[in-house]
């Protein structure tokens, strides 16, 4: 008896199953998955190269940024305006009519001498952390009572 239900298996995947327009179908459905995944893939290459001209894009124009930053810069120093901040500033120079205050390099603050340290302040409120603390565990409540 199991020869005859094989028998009749392949029968019948051999004339329901296996027609031309079933075969047909399957080899298209195939070329189409195999077109659809390299779609896919070369979508993800696109995707992954356009990332990379971005980034080397972005890099471009910060490098053109800073080379003209620093030509502005090299144009700023050789100016006669630089030149002459700069006398001021090194040399302690000024103008005939101008007048010039110089200052120690180190000012003692007011009211403290050479080193002392400054004093903390008087009124120091608790953190806000110690507030919500005390009120949480009552203390704020006991101190109310006296």
């Amino acid at each position: 008896m199991p020869k005859i239900n094989i028998k009749k298996v392949i029968y019948n995947l051999r004339w329901r199953y296996l027609t031309l327009n079933n075969v047909v179908l399957s080899v298209a459905f195939i070329i189409g998955a195999n077109w659809a995944w390299g779609s896919i893939e070369m979508m993800q290459r696109n995707y992954s190269l356009q990332r990379t001209l971005d980034l080397k894009q972005r890099e471009q124009t910060l490098a053109e940024l800073e080379n003209a930053t620093l030509i502005f810069e090299k144009r700023y120093h050789e100016s006669d305006e630089y030149k002459e901040l700069a006398v001021r500033e090194y040399l302690g120079l000024a103008e005939p009519e101008e007048k010039v205050l110089i200052l120690p390099h180190s000012i003692p603050s007011a009211g403290l001498e050479e080193g002392s340290k400054p004093l903390k302040p008087v009124d120091q409120s608790p953190s806000n952390v110690k507030q919500w603390m005390d009120f949480l565990s009552g203390k704020n409540r006991r101190n109310l009572q006296k």
